[in-house]
């Protein structure tokens, strides 16, 4: 059985997925219903990214504190932290069946909490709410979906799931591009993902309890009756000898290890095969947020702005075929992983989002000294009230250009006739926003005009091309390989706490560095970071592909060398010899 995560699917298994679900439409009806809880999860992760320019919008407040645009994405993934460690406990407590009930009415409240909001502190709340759902969700979708479903199918069918998050986030984008015109737009756009909720909450009321968990719990004839529905008669004897093995064994294990969470934890770090695996385990899934992934699912419509495109509607269109490429590069991953292994996977995609995210330091570098420069006398043509204060005080104003103009917190109004010419340097404000704009020019606040922009969005488009099928799913997969079998359920949860913490990090930093740091710096810092995550891959992270979890173990007792290190020693062995 799986404790979550990504479980592998082959193209065969695939196959007998779709042939089975066509047979047995309630499997179908179980995993469907169980896996809208992993399309919430990426709807709710991925449409703050749109909606974010219209509560700035709306809220002067957030508008001019980067700390407070911060909170309102990061509090999703505060909440998540919680929800996930909340959610497993909940998991083995209650059952699987009321930990998405609960995960849903947790949605359904935030939704509505964000929809009606009266100030941001309340879209706050409403975020903190959404993150408890999304953490709860997390964990227990892939469990129940794993549990209750056939063994032979168990693994294309938790696939499916991984990719209906990032079918999620996908529409997320295209709900947030839909509802641009619409009176109240981010209103919608964040309390539309209440009627999902509010479908599975009463979806999942029609079905039954993991059988698994049934079974854990005593209720045998319970579990072998959903068992009955779900393999066909001359299968059922068997699944169910199968599951009454299955629980006896981790009872054992319980007996050993121990029920309460101190002595897991105890014999766990005693344990240095577990002490190797979970070094391993966490590189990876730090080393996956510290390449700034979510920076560009959290702020791409924003990143797209910083590029020089002005226009919300035209950032948010462009940031969809980000969001498109990670959904196309989940269903590659799950084609290759097996083939090419997970270490290799890792490595080079990590060479490639090194690639881009130095392209997109010189790219934003570039933008950056040759934008626009700023005309005095087209400043003074909106009057001197209107003129960016820290214009008016500079000594050197012969220096000034758009990138200096934005950075002092005001806003550049292109020039009539052409963007790329000198243009004005003006206090930011609605009122005098709407003076530019209604002479028929553009007005610039988060980015300048640049004849480098469309390089930005290519480059944006690259990187992920090469996150997703690489560092974006392998991290859970190697995850779900390494840890002894005892104490995978701990391992997992420790890695993918520092996941969510290091997402929290970046996500929280990502415009105040831009701020501190420039778009170019920034990117130049992650870039940064991925190297390291690079070099501590290759040095701490084994090979698992092709391995039973026996011969992990083995691997990870004796001590894992990469080929480097091995070369160095058997050399040195050849001098002492000689």
């Amino acid at each position: 059985m799986v404790d979550g995560g990504i479980v592998k699917a082959d193209k065969t298994e695939f196959t007998e997925c779709f042939r089975t679900v066509w047979t047995t439409p309630y499997i179908a009806k179980l995993a469907l219903a169980a896996g809208i809880g992993g399309l919430l999860f990426g709807y709710d992760t991925g449409v703050i990214s749109g909606a974010l320019l219209y509560i700035r919008e709306d809220f002067e407040v957030v508008d001019k504190k980067t700390w407070m645009q911060e909170t309102i994405v990061s509090m999703a993934v505060a909440g998540a932290i919680v929800g996930a460690g909340v959610g497993g406990w909940l998991n083995d407590r209650f059952g699987r069946k009321p930990s998405i009930l609960l995960a849903d009415v947790l949605f359904f409240i935030g939704a509505m909490v964000m929809a009606f909001a009266p100030a941001p502190w309340v879209i706050i709340l409403g975020r903190i709410f959404v993150g408890f759902g999304v953490g709860m969700a997390s964990m227990t979708a892939p469990l129940y979906i794993s549990e209750a479903s056939p063994a032979r199918i168990r693994g294309s069918l938790v696939s499916m799931n991984a990719l209906l998050i990032t079918g999620g986030q996908f529409m997320s984008y295209l709900i947030n591009l839909a509802f641009t015109k619409t009176p109240g737009t981010w209103r919608w756009m964040l309390g539309v993902a209440g009627l999902p909720a509010f479908i599975q909450f009463f979806l999942m009321l029609m079905l039954p309890e993991s059988p698994r968990w049934l079974y854990k719990h005593n209720r045998v004839e319970e579990a072998e009756a959903i068992l009955r529905k779900v393999y066909p008669e001359d299968e059922v004897g068997q699944e169910i000898e199968n599951l009454k093995q299955s629980v006896e064994n981790e009872r054992a294990e319980e007996e050993f290890v121990g029920k309460d969470l101190t002595s897991k934890l105890k014999r766990a770090f005693g344990d240095r095969i577990f002490r190797r695996g979970l070094i391993a385990g966490i590189t990876v899934q730090v080393a996956q947020q510290f390449v700034g992934i979510n920076t560009v699912l959290y702020y791409s419509p924003t990143i797209v702005q910083f590029a020089g495109f002005a226009s919300k509607s035209t950032a948010m269109a462009l940031s969809l075929v980000t969001s498109g490429l990670n959904a196309v590069g989940s269903i590659v991953s799950m084609f290759f992983v097996d083939r090419y292994g997970r270490r290799r996977l890792m490595m080079i995609s990590m060479v490639g989002l090194i690639s881009c995210l130095v392209a997109l330091t010189i790219v934003f570098s570039q933008a950056s000294s040759h934008a626009p420069s700023i005309s005095p006398l087209e400043s003074r043509h909106f009057g001197t009230n209107s003129t960016c204060p820290a214009f008016q005080d500079a000594k050197d104003l012969g220096k000034w250009n758009c990138m200096s103009c934005v950075r002092s917190k005001c806003g550049f109004c292109a020039h009539a006739g052409n963007e790329y010419l000198p243009g004005a340097c003006l206090a930011d404000g609605k009122a005098i926003e709407g003076q530019c704009t209604g002479e028929h020019r553009i007005y610039f606040k988060n980015g300048c005009p640049s004849k480098f922009g469309f390089l930005a969005v290519v480059f944006l488009g690259l990187y992920i091309i090469t996150y997703s099928p690489g560092m974006g799913s392998v991290p859970w997969i190697v995850n779900s390989e390494i840890y002894p079998l005892r104490y995978r359920g701990i391992g997992g949860g420790i890695a993918a706490v520092s996941n969510w913490s290091s997402n929290l990090l970046v996500s929280e930093t990502f415009l105040t560095l831009t701020e501190a740091l420039g778009s170019a710096g920034t990117f130049l810092l992650f870039a940064g970071f991925s190297s390291i995550g690079f070099i501590a891959i290759y040095f701490l992270v084994p090979e698992t592909k092709g391995l039973s979890f026996e011969e992990v173990e083995k691997m990870l007792d004796k001590g894992f060398k990469p080929r480097l290190l091995k070369k160095k020693k058997n050399a040195k062995d050849v001098e002492s010899n000689g």
